[in-house]
């Protein structure tokens, strides 16, 4: 994925759930609060206005933001009304843990990042009912199981191709 889909799903993500007002506003003090710039979920501020009680300037800068992503890439329309749709379809619960997602994802280190692409693609090889399968598997374990476990099939595919990196 590369940066600019990864900062549109960030951008609808923030527009969706209302973060995107509390950060027009600015941290108070002005200085951001977690490592890169983004508040701790449980933070007890008021929750953001709602779209009908934005100043016609705060919509008017959310919307040129999307504009432009939408004129510069004709090629990305499509997949961005999808993700739009699916956010829409999304309740509030799946959206905060969409929103977490994207959270760990931007806090993670780069190799991280690389092994979980692997992990992605290496799933997409699986059936429907095979991913399923592992979902719940994954799901049911403890942490400590699940890092043993990754820790099993990243030994494996070693084994399977020496000179293929971690």
């Amino acid at each position: 994925m590369n940066r600019s889909t990864l900062l549109a799903r960030l951008l609808c993500a923030l527009l969706a759930s209302g973060a995107m007002s509390s950060a027009l506003a600015g941290p108070p003090g002005g200085a951001p609060d977690g490592p890169h710039g983004h508040r701790p979920p449980q933070e007890q501020s008021p929750p953001p206005p709602h779209w009908e009680q934005l100043t016609p300037a705060q919509r008017e800068m959310i919307i040129a933001v999307m504009r432009d992503r939408w004129n510069d890439n004709p090629n990305e329309r499509r997949r961005m009304l999808m993700h739009a749709e699916r956010w829409k379809a999304m309740t509030p619960e799946q959206r905060r843990q969409a929103h977490q997602g994207m959270h760990r994802w931007a806090d993670m280190k780069p190799e991280d990042r690389q092994r979980m692409r692997a992990l992605y693609d290496e799933s997409k090889r699986l059936s429907p009912q095979e991913r399923e399968a592992l979902r719940r598997k994954l799901q049911s374990m403890t942490p400590e199981q699940r890092r043993e476990w990754l820790q099993q099939k990243r030994e494996q595919r070693k084994q399977r191709n020496p000179d293929s990196a971690p």
